[in-house]
């Protein structure tokens, strides 16, 4: 009866056994696998980065280059300061009681610089004393219309405006002869002066044109 029974019990545990053993062996494939594909998704995505920053990003960094490059070149052209500007007489014809005067401002630096707008203005009398002046910036004017447009001035080149003046008898509202003229540039504080060839007549108001491409101040 022993012996039957020890045989019974032997019967039962061998299946288990066999089962144990296979359980084993699934779960040591599994964790081989999962280790290969770990080691395998940095490759690949490695591969794919570099297939992609070398195809598109080369197109990419010349955009970028030839983009700067531009905006560098627009942006680095300084402006027209006085220290580098010559000012001179143009000048002056009229009728019909106005009297236009015009004036030239030459870049007598090495370089190109840009300006844009309207000049300062003040009349001065012939001891080089301020005069009244009161300035009128306009577009049009009783000779013509001149747009306001930015300018590149390069070396030796000038940029040029005109004053609308009144003509008359000389009464107490201001009228005088100007003999000078001082002008500051746009965006700019320092003065400079010039002689106006046998003074012109002015009655405190002028109509101020702002900057045109060179010498000739006229419509």
């Amino acid at each position: 009866m022993r012996e039957q029974s020890l045989m019974t019990r032997l019967a039962l545990l061998l299946p288990l056994a066999l089962l144990l053993g296979a359980c084993g062996t699934s779960s040591g494939a599994g964790t081989s696998t999962q280790t290969a594909g770990a080691a395998a998704a940095p490759t690949t995505t490695t591969t794919t980065t570099t297939t992609t920053s070398t195809t598109a990003g080369a197109p990419s960094s010349t955009s970028t280059t030839t983009s700067t490059t531009s905006t560098t070149s627009a942006s680095g052209t300084p402006s027209c300061w006085a220290a580098d500007l010559a000012l001179s007489f143009v000048s002056q014809q009229g009728g019909m009681g106005h009297g236009e005067i015009g004036f030239a401002l030459r870049n007598t630096g090495s370089t190109p610089c840009r300006t844009y707008g309207y000049p300062g203005i003040l009349f001065l009398d012939q001891q080089g004393h301020p005069l009244p002046t009161i300035p009128h910036h306009t577009t049009n004017d009783f000779f013509g219309s001149t747009p306001a447009v930015p300018l590149v001035i390069a070396p030796g080149d000038s940029a040029s405006f005109r004053l609308d003046v009144g003509h008359g008898v000389a009464t107490s509202n201001g009228c005088a002869t100007a003999y000078a003229l001082q002008v500051i540039p746009p965006n700019d504080t320092a003065t400079l002066r010039t002689s106006i060839p046998n003074g012109a007549y002015e009655c405190k108001d002028a109509n101020v044109s702002p900057l045109r491409a060179g010498e000739s101040a006229y419509p």
